[in-house]
């Protein structure tokens, strides 16, 4: 196992935070930072968050010791009002920062929660301040999904038989028949396809592995760049990924985005749209076919079933927009 955590050594990882005390003196956002390296030492090493989840963490706690800085708080010994000033200043904004969506503040409590509950499981603290905190009420913001149409149009713009050309092909058919996030996508190796059995194994968050059936039309395709294309872009190197650039090395997040965009545009489909897109649509597609829920839940690796369940409003959303437009009847003036 690593001994290290986004910049944390080893020695930072064992260490034990103390509880603060007027003599040790610092500024509360020292402090903060101080008692944050243990923590996100236990979400990377005993929870296994991944390092995007880290980062993001590192990030809100660097907010709140800037925070507790200004008004000269100690945050071990911040009231749940001073959290809730906080958490409200975030979500009126300032003035360098725009207000934060209620997504973002959802995010942002979870992490204090979690972060003075550790505290007070190492005794650093006598009580929660979290205990009374409550996020902003919010209606989740339905994701965008494409047509079956408007699938086939966007599948339908690699051409040719370059090698990018069929990495390109096999990439975008991949995520839309397996639901992968963009990471999971670039991160596929060779030994996680078997093509025979038409199955591959997906590492998503948290290191979490789950099996997806990849399609028929995938498996011709990836077949196709795995014996044609992929050759060509590799040469002799030593490469275990599956999706890779140019040069041969595995392909970037950024990499990814730019082929997906690139042909979204070619498609006449909104270039904003990311690789996240085909994932929603391959949700809402499969529910739409009859999938049901508990199987979605386990193809796209969500561990609570309640993230899964928004997909049953896109199709609730979509079964209204066909009657409208199909019924003879239901388009009529009152």
């Amino acid at each position: 196992m690593r001994g290290d955590c986004g910049g944390l050594t080893k020695p930072a990882v064992m260490a034990t935070a103390t509880p603060f005390s007027d003599e040790a003196g610092g500024a509360p956002a020292a402090r903060v930072a101080e008692l944050t390296l243990d923590f996100l030492a236990y979400l990377k090493l005993e929870r296994g968050l991944s390092d995007n989840t880290v980062e993001a963490y590192r990030t809100d706690l660097a907010q709140l010791g800037e925070f507790l800085d200004r008004r000269g708080v100690d945050p071990v010994r911040v009231t749940g009002q001073d959290l809730a000033a906080f958490v409200s200043e975030l979500a009126s904004g300032g003035k360098d920062r725009r207000p934060a969506a209620p997504a973002t503040l959802q995010r942002k409590i979870a992490c204090l929660r979690s972060f003075y509950r550790h505290l007070r499981r190492d005794a650093v603290i006598d009580a929660d301040p979290t205990s009374e905190l409550r996020p902003p009420r919010s209606r989740a913001k339905l994701p965008r999904v494409l047509t079956r149409d408007q699938v086939n149009r966007l599948l339908e713009q690699p051409r040719g038989t370059t090698a990018a050309g069929l990495r390109d092909g096999a990439l975008l058919e991949t995520m839309y028949a397996c639901g992968l996030r963009a990471s999971e996508a670039i991160g596929l190796e060779l030994a996680d396809i078997d093509l025979e059995a038409g199955v591959l194994v997906a590492r998503g968050k948290g290191s979490k592995e789950r099996i997806v059936p990849i399609g028929r039309m995938a498996v011709t395709r990836l077949r196709r760049y795995l014996d044609q294309g992929r050759p060509r872009l590799v040469g002799l190197e030593d490469e275990p990924h599956v999706f890779v650039n140019a040069r041969g090395r595995s392909l970037s997040r950024q990499g990814l985005y730019k082929i997906v965009q690139r042909h979204a545009r070619s498609a006449g489909l909104d270039s904003q749209m990311s690789p996240h897109t085909l994932r929603h649509t391959f949700a809402t597609h499969l529910l739409a076919g009859g999938c049901d829920l508990r199987s979605l839940q386990e193809m796209l690796g969500h561990a609570d079933i309640g993230t899964t369940q928004i997909y049953t409003h896109l199709s609730d959303e979509r079964l209204r927009d066909v009657y409208f437009e199909a019924h003879p009847r239901a388009k009529i003036a009152a």
